[in-house]
């Protein structure tokens, strides 16, 4: 006999309520589209749901894409563009280099190569588990500068070793009190390191480099910030963070494992027992090179070749593929990697669309307007400036679209305030990093590693929005103090 799994009722009532509650009686702003508005409701009740988990997360998601596509909202009259908009999240490369990073992960586990990395890992730093965290840390820092995808960084090459380390210890996902072992507190650890690289260098996130052209295009070409200057600027309140944050998060969600005084000889009678590598974990640790490679974009440097950092992950699965070191069928029973491409695919389509038609640069514009006619000084008006920025990005599955529909008009708004307009293009600059630590859709690191299953929603949310408050205040104080002896402002 079936047994009926429906929707949660009480989630499910909050997230249709909030939906209707926008769409019909709250009025449509003056200078909003209407149809802006109405793909707003829908986005606030899709995210409601999947906070209250009213249906698994990819249920919701395709609940959300026939939502747009039925209401038309995007693109009203039209039936087939509204459908063509609804599904345009899945021509997105960054879906495809997510889910298929987190099938290539299989073949860590399969062939035992991930587990001879997590006892190494071990024999070195495994007498305790803040050691092994700062050893996750640190490895990120290294690849930061060449790795201009942060995804492909944290979530698929950091993340499937954080995992080897989790499972050496026992410490299984889906299980509360297995995960409370380690994993949880490796698995946010893990996360929480992607968003200070990502803002410690232009070549370690993609929409860098587009920061640097606004703040040239608002400020000025004599503004513009060579590599080495970004680095400059970040690198003391970067390292700090770095510094920090495995402290914070050790105290927000202890491990029970906290010592582990013989777990590196643990370690090194394990990788024993392992013997020499096999072909398959040779043919594996050749493909992550290969990627790594690729995904820090060596053969551009070198030959001219520009290959997509997704491009590189299907080249990756297609070797594992061909080998046999992974099968069809392993891709197949991967369930959370394609969970992660529907649900990721439907936010990143509406928070495209929010943008596209207007409805973010409105709220970017009315809020800073707003900001100006409190007459409270540029201190503490750049401060809000940059707190509304920063906690908007809830609103947001793309760094990218946040950052070009708000980063302009913010930095404009802040220069118009009395701000120094260094202080504030920097300010900016970091912090559209740093706020990829709020929430599980925030960059294409998070659902890699949320979609692990280690940690909780609420556990993660909290713990994100913690390490805002934390890296905020160690890059606005500190930073700023050091970009003053720099002479920027």
């Amino acid at each position: 006999m079936i047994t009926l799994k429906p929707v949660k009722p009480i989630p499910g009532a909050i997230a249709l309520g909030l939906t209707l509650l926008i769409w019909f009686v709250i009025p449509t702003p003056e200078g909003v589209q209407e149809n802006a508005w109405q793909l707003l409701a829908l986005f606030i009740g899709t995210i409601a749901a999947i906070i209250g988990k009213a249906l698994p997360i990819g249920a919701i998601s395709v609940i959300a894409i026939s939502a747009v596509a039925l209401t038309q909202v995007t693109h009203p009259g039209d039936a087939t563009a509204a459908l063509n908009d609804a599904l345009s999240g899945f021509s997105n490369n960054l879906i495809w280099l997510i889910g298929i990073s987190m099938i290539i992960s299989v073949s860590l586990n399969k062939t035992g190569l991930g587990a001879r990395i997590g006892y190494w890992l071990i024999s070195l730093f495994g007498k305790r588990s803040l050691g092994i965290a700062y050893s996750l840390t640190f490895s990120e820092l290294i690849l930061a500068p060449v790795t201009p995808s942060n995804t492909a960084r944290g979530g698929g090459i950091i993340h499937p070793i954080m995992k080897s380390i989790a499972d050496s210890f026992d410490s299984q996902p889906d299980d509360p009190a297995s995960s409370k072992k380690i994993g949880r507190f490796l698995a946010l650890v893990n996360y929480n390191t992607n968003p200070i690289t990502s803002a410690m260098f232009i070549t370690a996130t993609a929409p860098n480099p587009l920061i640097v052209n606004l703040i040239a295009e608002g400020l000025g070409a004599e503004f513009r910030l060579t590599w080495s200057a970004w680095a400059i600027a970040a690198i003391i309140p970067g390292l700090l963070s770095l510094l920090i944050m495995p402290l914070v998060i050790y105290f927000l969600v202890p491990p029970t494992i906290k010592k582990t005084p013989n777990a590196p000889l643990f370690a090194k009678q394990k990788m024993a027992e392992l013997g020499k590598m096999s072909l398959p974990e040779i043919i594996t640790a050749g493909v992550f090179i290969l990627l790594l490679l690729m995904w820090a974009e060596v053969p551009d440097l070198l030959f001219g070749l520009q290959i997509n950092a997704a491009t590189a992950a299907f080249i990756g699965l297609s070797i594992l593929l061909l080998t046999g070191v992974l099968t069809w069928d392993d891709a197949l029973s991967h369930k959370s990697a394609w969970d992660t491409v529907m649900w990721f695919s439907a936010l990143i389509m509406m928070a495209t669309f929010l943008g596209k038609l207007g409805l973010v640069k409105w709220l970017a514009l009315t809020v800073s307007h707003g900001i100006d006619e409190l007459s409270l000084g540029w201190i503490l008006s750049m401060l809000i400036l940059v707190l509304i920025y920063v906690y908007t990005h809830y609103f947001f599955a793309s760094t990218t679209a946040h950052i070009t529909a708000m980063f302009g008009a913010f930095l404009a708004a802040g220069v118009a305030l009395g701000a120094p307009p260094m202080l504030l293009a920097l300010t900016l600059a970091f912090s559209s990093s740093l706020m990829m630590s709020l929430t599980h859709y925030a960059t294409g690191t998070a659902p890699i590693i949320f979609g692990s299953n280690y940690t909780t929603l609420a556990e993660w949310w909290r713990v994100g929005f913690v390490m805002s408050i934390v890296n905020l205040a160690i890059w606005f104080y500190v930073g700023g103090l050091w970009w003053k002896v720099l002479g920027y402002w």
